[in-house]
């Protein structure tokens, strides 16, 4: 009896990649994991998301949450993962964190993402996407949606050295690029930009009772 093969996603290609830039530096940027149509399609359908579902960002989770107009101007949209166009993209994710899990024993455990649009002007300031109480976010990924973008529309993501508050790198959020990166190690802001700034944003998370020493 012939076995039933099941072809994988170009995308999945990228995986040892990943993981070996994260053991030696702690993140990653790609510049195009995903093929161009299906990033149309899929800005297309986030868009098109019921606008009176977005929120002004804020920063902290559930009792410690607060909105500051002074830290961070974008808006949000959380998404369930149940949304249809955001099938393939979810396949994708949870192959990855299987392949992370067996290759770095991250104990990585569910994913959360959210659209993000930072209009003209909008900015994040300086942070971690880690929260201080408790174990949660441990690895971030961020997809950026914005065609035909050049330099001098802005909005770089800058990632700092958490001990010497250098700056590791500046990345620009051309269309199709992506950066996921270690969401305790790397601080980080979102510059302004000049363009409404479009991004799937995302965070593998560990179960809370979960100890990576034990």
């Amino acid at each position: 009896m012939q076995s039933l093969i099941i072809p994988t996603d170009p995308a999945q290609d990228y995986f040892p990649t990943i993981v070996e830039s994260i053991v030696k530096q702690g993140y990653v940027v790609l510049n195009q994991v995903f093929d161009v149509d299906y990033l149309t399609r899929l800005l297309k359908q986030l868009k098109a998301l019921d606008s009176r579902e977005f929120n002004r960002a804020g920063i902290g989770r559930e009792d410690t949450f607060q909105k500051n107009v002074f830290v961070r101007s974008d808006e949000i949209h959380w998404l369930s993962g149940e949304e249809n166009f955001l099938t393939r993209y979810n396949q994708w994710v949870e192959a990855l964190r299987l392949y992370v899990n067996r290759h770095l024993f991250l104990g990585l455990y569910e994913y959360e993402s959210m659209f993000a649009h930072y209009p003209v002007g909008a900015f994040y300031k300086k942070h971690l996407d880690a929260f201080k109480a408790g174990i949660n976010r441990r690895l971030s990924t961020v997809l950026y949606l914005n065609p035909q973008w050049g330099p001098q529309d802005g909005g770089q993501l800058v990632m700092y050295d958490k001990e010497s508050d250098q700056v590791l790198c500046e990345v620009l959020p051309v269309f199709g690029r992506m950066i996921l990166f270690l969401s305790e190690e790397f601080p980080h802001e979102v510059l302004p930009a000049s363009r409404s700034r479009y991004s799937l944003t995302g965070w593998y998370r560990v179960n809370e009772g979960f100890n990576p020493a034990r």
